[in-house]
């Protein structure tokens, strides 16, 4: 079973610039919490406790505000500054020592999901002893992401970035399961022509020692990719309507840690106050 996840939460947000210029991508609000919130739920419905956060130089402060150490939550958050976004399997080589001898899973800072069965699913994923597992999910127009091609038993029979032509609909999302191999193989990546290790050159590995499988996040789920305005703001509008809708909030990291039986009302109260006079607190109110 997994029990370390990294949030990759780097980067430098170019394609939402100025919004991105004095504030990070992920403390960025969708909709009624910040976006870091969600990828950090994600890792939370997967059981796993102890979480590594990578950020940019200089906005570790930012962070150790809004997290001020996991107690509140019943899970252990660390963080990790990185100098420049090196590609996204440089999260292993600066979490070599969080990482040590265990299994990890990796969920980029910008990435959304939300499914009917993702807990299930997850758990599932989560349970990988050896090699790697992707989650994919089925896009209109493939030719923008990293896709995948797999035979019946969900062995992964070829890999491609942006294809032009067409291979199949699967896109990679950022969510990602790997064994301690993991480090080792990401150390021995090459930068390609735009001068950063690729996710994609780390899969190919483990494709290769025919250890590379992929699950489906499912018809019914949503995965976004809050990285340009456009999807940024289909996400919280996706976000407010299901959540105005339904009256249950999506990733709200206290009622998730509160169903995991990590914490008690003790700490929903010590958020409340935490959070102050707002909705989100209303909410967490109503759970005790």
């Amino acid at each position: 079973m997994i029990k370390k996840g990294i949030i990759l939460a780097g980067g430098m947000g170019t394609r939402m610039s100025p919004l991105t210029k004095a504030v990070n991508k992920q403390l960025l609000p969708i909709y009624d919490k910040p976006l870091i919130f969600y990828p950090l739920s994600i890792l939370m419905l997967a059981k796993i406790k102890d979480i590594l956060i990578i950020v940019n130089k200089g906005q570790l402060n930012q962070y150790k505000k809004l997290f001020p150490n996991g107690n509140n939550l019943g899970i252990k958050i660390s963080f990790k500054e990185q100098e420049k976004p090196k590609g996204l399997p440089d999260a292993f080589v600066l979490g070599e020592k969080f990482i040590g001898k265990e299994n990890v899973a990796m969920i980029l800072g910008d990435n959304f999901f939300y499914g009917q069965n993702l807990t299930s699913k997850l758990l599932e994923c989560a349970k990988i002893s050896s090699g790697a597992k992707v989650l994919l999910h089925n896009v209109k127009e493939p030719g923008l992401f990293g896709v995948a091609k797999i035979n019946k038993n969900n062995k992964i029979i070829q890999l491609k970035e942006k294809p032009k032509k067409f291979i199949s609909n699967h896109a990679i999302t950022g969510l990602y399961f790997f064994d301690n191999k993991v480090v080792k193989y990401s150390k021995s990546l090459k930068p390609s022509k735009r001068g950063e290790i690729e996710i994609i050159d780390l899969l190919l590995k483990y494709k290769k020692i025919n250890k590379l499988t992929a699950d489906f996040i499912g018809r019914g789920g949503a995965w976004l990719d809050t990285g340009s305005i456009d999807d940024y703001y289909k996400t919280i509008a996706f976000v407010q309507a299901v959540e105005n809708r339904q009256g249950f909030k999506i990733a709200c990291i206290e009622e998730i840690a509160l169903s995991n039986k990590w914490i008690g009302k003790k700490e929903i109260k010590d958020s409340i106050k935490f959070y102050g006079n707002c909705n989100y607190s209303k909410y967490l109110k109503k759970l005790i």
